[in-house]
C-alpha cells in the first residue's frame, strides 16, 4: 500500500513539473521569433513604416489611376481602372487602416513617455491619413476604428463617423500638433533623427507641415462650413508666427527613393519590372499636354518625353506613300513617318483622327482601342507607341532627384492663400503675390528657376484674380499628386474636365471612392448605414454597385454645392 502510495506521489509531482514545463514550452511557442514585441519595440522603428507606406500609398494613388481620373495620363493596354474608372465596385482600404494602427502605436508610446515630438509628429500623419480616408469614400470609421483588440461589438464592428465630425477632428488635432511641435529641436527628449524619412528630426518643419494641413482642409470644407473655414485660415495666415506654414520649396513634405528594391522605389520604374510593361502603359493625356502647350509651359519637357516619330502628312506625297526616314526639323534630327492620305482613307480616318505635332502628342480620354492611337503600328498592347508620348524617361529609374513623394508642397499652400483672398476675400494677404509665388516654388522644384520670369510675363499667365487661372495653375503644379487635384475638382468644377459621352462608365467624371467589399460583407449594418446618407445623381447607376454606393454619389462634403457637376 504504502509502495503505491509512494507511487501516486512521485507521479503528482512529475507531473505537475510537466504541466509547469509545458505551460512555459507553450509560451514560448507563442512569442513570434520574427516579430516585435510591442512591449519592448522602439516607437521610432514603427514611425519610418508609418511615414514610408503613407509616402508610398500617396504616390500610388496620385501617379496611378487618380492620374487617370484628372486627365494628366492614359494608359493604352489594359487601363480600364486607369482611363475609365471601372473599379468594380470595390476599392479597399485596409493597407490605410494598417498605416493608422502603426502609428497609434507610436502615439500611444509617446504619450506613455511623454515625448511631445512624437505626439507631435503621429497627430500630424493621423490627420493625414485619415483626411485621405473621408476625402475618398466620405463617411468612414473614425472615433471607434484601431480598437479592435479592447474587443465589443462597437470595436470589432465600427460605426461610421460623419464626415463632419471627422473633418473636425482632424482639425482639432492639428491646432493640438502646432503646440506640440512649437519647441526648439534642442527642448526635447527625444528626436527621430534620420528615422524622420521627411524632415530628419527638425520639429520647426513638422509644424509647417501642421498648419499647412490644416488650409488643406479648412479649405476643403469652406463650401460647407464657410464661417468655421474662414475663422481657420485667418487664424493661420494673418497670425504666421504662432501658425508657421510651408512658404519654400526646401520645407516641402516629400519622400525619396532608396531604389535598393521594388517596395522603396518609385512606382512603375523599369529597373524592377521585367518586360517594363508598367512604365510603357503609361501615356501622357491630351487634356493635359495641349494645357501645358497652350501656355508654353517648360515643365512639359520635364513630365513627358518626346514621340519618337511624328507624323507627317502631305497632298503632295505620291500614293501609298508610308516610309519612316530621319529629317532635321528646328535643328533637331528627328524621325519622321510621311504618309500619303489615301493611307488615312484606307483606315477610315481624316486628318482630325491623328496628330502630326513633332514634340508632345497625348492620348485623348477613354478611347476604345487606345494602342491603335495616331497610326500605331503597334496593336497587340504591347504599349509601344511610337507617335504617343510616353513619360519622361526619368520616371524609368527607381530613384532620382526628381523622383519624390509630394505630400504637401510650399506651391500648393500659395495657391490655398492666393484662393482664399482672390475668390471668397479672406485673409490680409495679397492674392497675386501668393499666385506668383506658386508658380515660382512649382518651378523650383523641377529645377526651373530660370524659365520662370518668361513663364510669367505670357498673357495667359498673368494673374487675373480668378479662381479658374489659380485652379488650372494649381493642377498642373499637382503633377504626381493627382488626389489633391481631384479634391480640388470636386470642391471647384477646375478645371473643367469631362469624360467621354459613350465610351466611359459615365460621361462625368466619378467624386468618390466605393466602399470596401468586405466591409460590406463583414460590417454591412454600419457601412448600409453610411451609404444610405450619399446622395444619388443623375450618373450613381453607371456604378458597379447600384445607385447608392457609387463612384458618382456625392459625400456630404459635395451635397448642395452643386460642385463639380
Amino acid at each position: 500500500m504504502k509502495s503505491i502510495y509512494k507511487f501516486h506521489a512521485v507521479l503528482f509531482i512529475f507531473l505537475c513539473g510537466f504541466s509547469f514545463s509545458c505551460v512555459k514550452h507553450l509560451e514560448t511557442l507563442n512569442e513570434n521569433p520574427n516579430g516585435a514585441d510591442p512591449a519592448t519595440t522602439n516607437p521610432n522603428l514603427v514611425l519610418s513604416t508609418v511615414l514610408s507606406e503613407t509616402g508610398r500609398t500617396f504616390v500610388d494613388l496620385g501617379a496611378g489611376d487618380i492620374a487617370g481620373v484628372m486627365q494628366y495620363t492614359q494608359k493604352d493596354g489594359w487601363g480600364s481602372a486607369h482611363n475609365n474608372y471601372d473599379w468594380g465596385g470595390d476599392n479597399p482600404w485596409g493597407s490605410y487602416y494598417d498605416i493608422l494602427r502603426n502609428n497609434q502605436f507610436v502615439y500611444n508610446k509617446a504619450v506613455a513617455s511623454n515625448d511631445e515630438f512624437l505626439q507631435g509628429i503621429t497627430l500630424v500623419m493621423r490627420s493625414m491619413v485619415f483626411g485621405l480616408l473621408t476625402d475618398l469614400y466620405g463617411d468612414v470609421p473614425y472615433t471607434s476604428a484601431l480598437q479592435g483588440d479592447e474587443g465589443g461589438k462597437d470595436k470589432t464592428f465600427p460605426t461610421y463617423d460623419d464626415q463632419k465630425s471627422i473633418y473636425e477632428g482632424i482639425l482639432s488635432d492639428l491646432k493640438t500638433a502646432n503646440t506640440l511641435l512649437s519647441k526648439k529641436k534642442t527642448e526635447y527628449s527625444n528626436n527621430p533623427g534620420s528615422v524622420d524619412l521627411y524632415y530628419n528630426g527638425d520639429p520647426a518643419k513638422w509644424r509647417k507641415l501642421a498648419n499647412s494641413l490644416a488650409l488643406r482642409y479648412y479649405m476643403r470644407i469652406s463650401e460647407k462650413l464657410p464661417d468655421e473655414a474662414k475663422a481657420g485660415i485667418e487664424m493661420i495666415v494673418n497670425n504666421p508666427n504662432d501658425y508657421p506654414i510651408i512658404t519654400i520649396a526646401s520645407d516641402d513634405a516629400t519622400m525619396a527613393f532608396p531604389g535598393n528594391s521594388g517596395s522603396d522605389s518609385w512606382p512603375n520604374n523599369v529597373t524592377y519590372d521585367s518586360d517594363s510593361s508598367n512604365y510603357r502603359r503609361i501615356k501622357m493625356c491630351n487634356t493635359f499636354v495641349t494645357a501645358l502647350q497652350a501656355l508654353q509651359d517648360p515643365r512639359l519637357g520635364i513630365f513627358a518625353g518626346k514621340v519618337q516619330v511624328f507624323l507627317f502628312v502631305d497632298d503632295n506625297l505620291p500614293a501609298g506613300t508610308d516610309y519612316i526616314t530621319d529629317t532635321v526639323v528646328n535643328g533637331e534630327n528627328k524621325k519622321v513617318r510621311y504618309l500619303s492620305p489615301d493611307i488615312l482613307s484606307s483606315r477610315a480616318l481624316t486628318l482630325d483622327d491623328i496628330n502630326q505635332d513633332q514634340d508632345y502628342v497625348g492620348l485623348p480620354v477613354a478611347l476604345t482601342g487606345p494602342q491603335a492611337y495616331n497610326l500605331s503600328p503597334d496593336l497587340n498592347q504591347a504599349s509601344r507607341n511610337p507617335h504617343v508620348s510616353w513619360l519622361n524617361d526619368i520616371y524609368q529609374s527607381p530613384k532620382g532627384p526628381l523622383l519624390k513623394v509630394h505630400l504637401m508642397s510650399a506651391s500648393e499652400v500659395h495657391f490655398i492663400i492666393a484662393e482664399a483672398k482672390a475668390v471668397k476675400g479672406w485673409t490680409s494677404a495679397d492674392a497675386g503675390q501668393e499666385y506668383y509665388a506658386a508658380i515660382k516654388t512649382s518651378f523650383d522644384t523641377w529645377g526651373l528657376g530660370g524659365s520662370y520670369s518668361n513663364y510669367i510675363a505670357q498673357p495667359d499667365v498673368v494673374f487675373d484674380n480668378t479662381q479658374k487661372q489659380i485652379m488650372q495653375q494649381k493642377w498642373i503644379a499637382n503633377w504626381t499628386n493627382a488626389t489633391e487635384s481631384w479634391f480640388d475638382f470636386r470642391r471647384t468644377g477646375l478645371p473643367e474636365l469631362h469624360g467621354v459621352q459613350g465610351l466611359t462608365i459615365a460621361p462625368e467624371l466619378p467624386v468618390r471612392f466605393y466602399y470596401p467589399k468586405a466591409e460590406q460583407n463583414l460590417n454591412s449594418a454600419n457601412e448600409q448605414a453610411a451609404a444610405s446618407k450619399l446622395e444619388v445623381t443623375p450618373y450613381s447607376g453607371f456604378g458597379a454597385d447600384g445607385n447608392q454606393n457609387s463612384a458618382w454619389s456625392k459625400m456630404w462634403l459635395l451635397q448642395g454645392t452643386g460642385k463639380p457637376w
